[in-house]
């Protein structure tokens, strides 16, 4: 019997987007759950899938979905 080879493929790290400035405020974001409820209890910031990192305090349902984290999560992002 021969040895099973495995090839691995180099994945190139996503490009980062700056989130700090412009518009990303006026979006809802998609990010873990259970860092947002963390997050509302602590006040810590926690980043979502497009790169942005902020404290959740207002009501994300009020706000369009964030095209970079919609792009990337229909792309097969995980969080």
């Amino acid at each position: 019997m021969s040895p099973q080879t495995t090839t691995i493929t180099p994945v190139q790290a996503p490009e980062t987007i700056d989130t700090d400035h412009g518009d990303h405020d006026r979006f809802a974001h998609y990010c873990k759950k259970a860092d947002v409820t963390r997050a509302m209890v602590t006040g810590e910031a926690i980043i979502a899938l497009c790169g942005k990192k902020w404290v959740p305090t207002r009501d994300p349902s009020r706000y369009p979905i964030c095209p970079t984290c919609a792009e990337r999560k229909a792309a097969g992002w995980r969080l």
